[in-house]
């Protein structure tokens, strides 16, 4: 195996790994939570799949970027599954189930709501781009679907081990992602050494900043649901994207490293906001 097959594996190992200590927290009635509210249901969708895409593709317009960091932009906001994200949601003050419910119920609609956004945007750009729903369908089945619910059911039978073991795993889970990108950004560095100059990171952060606004807007009067919506509009399924741009773009390298370098702008970006309001929480 190469080191090019090698590395979407590691990323599809790592969100695993975090995903399934999220599930030895979860509670069954967790993953159903946004069923039971509608409202907050329309508007997750809204902010996340909807508002967002458009607003990536304006963004990508209007800053003039390279064709290759305009498609990972893109990418990235067709692809709202924060597999990495509820734990620090729930740090900063969001609601455990919302944040578990929403990455259960991005996952689902993941399958079809991709496929048709980059078929949209394609248009909205004069191309014509598929994506089989049945890669996006392996993709998030492997990454969310499969360790979440695996996590539930171990927490079921073993609630001690699960709270052990929750940790650790998503410790491990981070460390292998954070390696990952490593080797991603170093071995496409010189492909992506020019966009730098081109207002590729300006252009993300203010992609992360608008989706953070748009998302704390949305999220309605509660400041919990507020964070765990603002968080989750502003971070992304780097596997999903990657997984796109290899069936769009298979010999294009600069891709998937212009993809994990925005995610982890997203990352940075987001920190400023978590930082408020974990401190917003700890004073109620």
């Amino acid at each position: 195996m190469t080191l090019t097959q090698l590395i979407p594996v590691l990323l599809q190992v790592s969100l695993a790994l975090i995903v399934f200590g999220l599930g030895l927290r979860t509670l069954p009635s967790d993953l159903t939570y946004l069923l039971r509210q509608p409202a907050l249901l329309v508007r997750s969708v809204l902010s996340m799949n909807v508002v967002m895409p458009l607003v990536a593709a304006g963004i990508a317009a209007g800053f003039k970027l390279e064709p290759q960091v305009e498609l990972a932009l893109v990418l990235l906001a067709v692809s709202p599954v924060p597999p990495v994200l509820p734990s620090k949601q729930m740090k900063a003050g969001g609601s455990a189930s919302y944040a578990i419910g929403l990455l259960a119920l991005s996952a689902v609609l993941a399958i079809a709501a991709v496929p048709l956004s980059v078929a949209a945007i394609g248009r909205w750009f004069g191309l014509t781009l598929t994506v089989p729903a049945s890669l996006i369908a392996r993709v998030v089945g492997g990454s969310v679907f499969a360790p979440l619910l695996a996590g539930v059911l171990v927490r079921r039978f073993g609630a001690g081990f699960a709270e052990r073991a929750s940790q650790a795993l998503s410790t491990v889970g981070s460390a292998v992602l954070g390696v990952t990108a490593i080797v991603v950004l170093a071995g496409s560095w010189p492909a992506l050494t020019w966009s730098v100059g081109h207002f590729t990171v300006v252009a993300v952060m203010v992609f992360v900043l608008v989706s953070l606004g748009v998302g704390h807007l949305l999220g309605g009067p509660d400041e919990d649901d507020r964070t765990v919506l603002a968080l989750s509009t502003a971070s992304w399924h780097p596997g999903v994207a990657m997984a796109i741009a290899g069936a769009l773009a298979p010999d294009n390298k600069a891709i998937p490293a212009a993809v994990m370098l925005a995610f982890l702008v997203g990352l940075v970006v987001t920190g400023p906001y978590t930082k408020w309001r974990t401190g917003r929480s700890a004073k109620h």
